[in-house]
């Protein structure tokens, strides 16, 4: 493709963005107060098998996938008989990435939840991810060559579909440079994404694949169109002996499965609170840019808003969580509010070198994080 035709394909890109987002408090506008339509999304299907186990057996990731995905559907059926769920596929088919998505859009789903099973050359690796739509973990490497393996791999499924280029405005799996198109669009449901994807990395650790491996941002095209939170949860690795023994096995499935129930359930209450009583919750107990009692140094120290101080952004939000919340990982965050968000904020300095120490730690379980420098009720990211 020529540059031209690619420069066109991204401004097409942009203006998809800014028009087919619908915000949560657009959707409180229109009388939608509660989380009413999940669509399920089984990855692969049909002539698209998706990874496939070594050994004899031949184990297709499609088969998994589906099954557990049923399972997710039958669980939320059976306890929230007024919740609407839409299934990408209920059988062995092949579904276009574009289909999927436009699925969950035509039916007006408030949750998008596509399920999927990883593998690697490297048999010891082990463990499940959950990813939201987004730039490369680490903002200070090339867009997504963390993860690049993986997010290849997903995105390639295009290949089996007929005029992929023209379907999907020249995007090329095999081209980093078509991934420009995730830096300029960030997914208007973020900040809920990454909520519900905290959600399933806390409640799978009870499952028998219970090694996690975080929360990612990466550009999976699946997610892209969505127009509502949107999360693929890669549940352990058909390649690794131990996982796949759990995946093969009826009990194993339906208990990855019950915690992505568990995670909808945990979400849902969030999500239908948030809706009742507005997306942004303003501070009650604090004025704008007033920080709270933060973790420095493994003691608790209270930071002035007059002081320059560094730390790591790990969250922002509209919603008002609470310190001691799964999704903290056991750090205590500061919380900065800006008239708009909240801004989460832990392994906090006076200097720039003790909080880049500090956040060498805390990216190895927030991977998205990144260092900032906070003022009053300014933060500013540190380049």
């Amino acid at each position: 493709m020529r540059h031209s035709q690619k420069h066109i394909a991204i401004i097409g890109a942009i203006f998809f963005a800014l028009t087919a987002f619908t915000s949560p408090l657009q959707a409180q506008s229109e009388g939608k107060l509660s989380l009413k339509t999940v669509c399920i999304d089984p990855g692969h299907g049909g002539h698209d098998a998706g990874c496939v186990s070594r050994d004899r057996a031949k184990t297709r990731e499609k088969d998994i996938a589906l099954s557990i995905a049923l399972k997710v559907r039958d669980k939320i059926k059976a306890n929230y008989p007024g919740v609407k769920v839409v299934m990408t596929r209920s059988n062995d088919t092949f579904i276009p990435l574009n289909d999927r998505a436009a699925k969950a859009n035509k039916n007006n789903a408030d949750l998008f939840i596509s399920i999927h099973i990883d593998a690697t050359t490297n048999s010891t690796a082990n463990g499940y991810s959950v990813h939201v739509l987004g730039q490369s973990s680490n903002k200070n490497r090339d867009l997504f060559r963390s993860n690049m393996e993986l997010t290849r791999r997903e995105n390639s499924v295009i290949l089996l579909e007929d005029d992929y280029t023209t379907k999907y405005q020249g995007f090329d799996p095999d081209d980093p440079e078509s991934f420009i198109f995730f830096n300029l669009m960030q997914n208007a449901h973020l900040e809920q994404s990454l909520e519900f994807a905290a959600e399933v990395d806390k409640a799978m650790r009870s499952s028998r694949i219970a090694k996690s491996r975080g929360v990612r941002q990466n550009p999976f095209l699946v997610l892209w169109r969505t127009t509502m939170p949107a999360v693929l949860i890669e549940c352990g690795f058909i390649s690794n002996a131990a996982d796949l023994e759990v995946l093969r096995s009826d009990s194993g499935k339906d208990g990855i499965a019950e915690s992505i129930y568990q995670a909808f359930v945990s979400f849902k209450g969030k999500y239908d609170n948030s809706l009742k009583t507005g997306d942004v919750i303003p501070p009650s107990e604090s004025s704008a840019g007033v920080y709270s009692a933060v973790e420095h140094n493994s003691h608790t120290e209270e930071v002035r808003t007059a002081e320059v101080c560094y730390g790591t952004q790990i969250l922002a939000s509209g919603r008002k969580l609470k310190t001691g919340d799964g999704y903290f990982k056991g750090y205590h965050p500061i919380l900065v509010w800006n008239g708009k968000l909240y801004k989460y904020i832990v392994g906090v300095s006076d200097t720039l070198e003790g909080a880049r120490r500090n956040h060498a730690e805390v990216k190895q379980k927030f991977p998205d994080s990144f260092l900032v420098r906070m003022q009053g009720e300014k933060v500013e990211i540190v380049r």
